[in-house]
């Protein structure tokens, strides 16, 4: 009887051993780590645990084990959270919907300032433990009390779970400032990656709304803001850099929007989207908008191919304005209040940040920007990891830091 559990017990580590060897074969095969990252080599070996977790993730899911997201969400949840003798940290439930509060302890002559924040991760990853010294920083920093918004994921939700939660929760907090001490005319949305592509649409959302208190600036940290085109040129320059491949925001996007991923190839070369909206969209969405200096690097111009009337039927909820935000009406973005705009140089997301930078601007909002030219996608998340901490992280965190100190 012992010798099948002493077979299993060597297995074990022989599976997780050919699993970890998979992930930096796959990595080193597949993955381009630009000469302009810092620290190339902490990089990769970052980029191969995250394909081992994800590879694990992927073989436990076919197991029926555990689906990949929640393998994923586990283990960050699995993480120590510290706890801040500046700061009072409380989970609470808008209705259905987790969220963490973040309040200075230290008495204030006036309201605060507010945080709204809305995690990354594509709807896959991302929590509030995940998040939370990220926030945490933020608070304390900024001296503001910071609500931070755990939303539904995949694989049990999809769109349109994401924007419903963060905008029924942070009508919520809108409607009761008063009970937390936040100065109504002093109130940020600030999000990363997909994050940030909730901070555009609920910004957007909200602008007529006059029964709560107007949003007073928006930030976002290498926002998605288009599901249009994928051939830009940061798509594909940076198709293969960690943490953020093409290949790996399509099927993210996919997932969350409910569309079979026999459609990948219609979605990435653009046969799902009718002629007609191209061109009543290419005015914003055209590589021409991108400056030059950003198309030097490997950029080859691209058209659509012939229009597929069964992809488009499949995934024309992609085109809302919910889920690309970038395509607003200009009577809308004319509206919204002043903004601080992330973009890191190897980031797939690049270009949405300069694309929805120049719409912005070219209706009069005013817009900080803040490029990183040794950045990455998700580089904000390492900001606190000490070991695994990259210098451009940092960057970003305190550059949010002062720019939300001043509103």
């Amino acid at each position: 009887m012992a010798l099948p559990w002493l077979v299993l017990l060597l297995a074990l580590p022989i599976f997780f051993l050919g699993v970890f060897v998979w992930a930096v074969f796959e990595h080193f095969l597949t993955t381009d780590v630009p000469a302009t990252l810092q620290h190339p080599a902490k990089l990769r070996f970052l980029h191969c645990i995250f394909l081992y977790l994800v590879t694990l993730g992927n073989i436990f899911e076919k197991l029926g084990i555990c689906s990949m997201p929640k393998f994923i969400r586990f283990l960050h949840d699995s993480m120590r959270i510290k706890k801040d003798p500046e700061l009072v940290v409380t989970d609470l439930r808008f209705g259905t919907i987790p969220v963490r509060l973040f309040q200075p302890k230290a008495a204030s002559s006036r309201p605060r300032r507010g945080i709204i924040f809305y995690h990354g991760g594509g709807t896959v990853f991302g929590s509030l433990d995940c998040y939370h010294g990220l926030c945490n920083y933020l608070a304390r920093e900024t001296d503001s009390v910071l609500l931070m918004i755990g939303y539904r994921k995949v694989p049990d939700h999809h769109s349109p779970a994401l924007f419903q939660d963060c905008m029924n929760a942070s009508i919520h907090f809108l409607k009761a400032l008063e009970t937390y001490g936040v100065d109504p005319s002093r109130v940020v949305v600030c999000g990363d990656s997909v994050g940030g592509a909730v901070v555009a649409a609920i910004t957007q959302a909200l602008m007529g709304r006059s029964d709560l208190p107007r949003i007073r600036a928006q930030v976002l940290i290498y926002p998605f803001v288009q599901a249009f085109c994928l051939q830009l040129p940061s798509y594909q320059q940076n198709q293969n850099v960690p943490f953020l491949s093409r290949k790996f925001l399509v099927t993210s996007m996919c997932n969350y929007l409910a569309i079979d991923l026999s459609w990948r190839d219609a979605i990435l070369n653009g046969t799902c989207v009718p002629p007609d909206v191209w061109r009543k969209y290419e005015k914003w969405l055209s590589p021409d908008n991108i400056p030059k200096k950003f198309k030097n690097r490997g950029y080859q111009p691209w058209s659509p191919g012939p229009f597929n009337e069964a992809a488009y039927l499949e995934a024309k909820h992609m085109l809302d304005v919910e889920n690309s935000p970038l395509i607003a009406d200009d009577e809308v973005i004319a509206q919204l209040p002043e903004s601080f705009l992330v973009s890191c140089e190897n980031d797939i997301l690049r270009d949405d940040s300069l694309l929805y930078k120049k719409r912005l601007e070219d209706q009069g909002v005013r817009v900080t920007w803040y490029h990183l030219e040794d950045g990455f996608h998700g580089s904000v998340i390492f900001f606190d990891k000490k070991v695994f901490f990259f210098p451009c992280s940092l960057k970003i965190v305190n550059a949010v830091v002062s720019y939300v100190k001043g509103i």
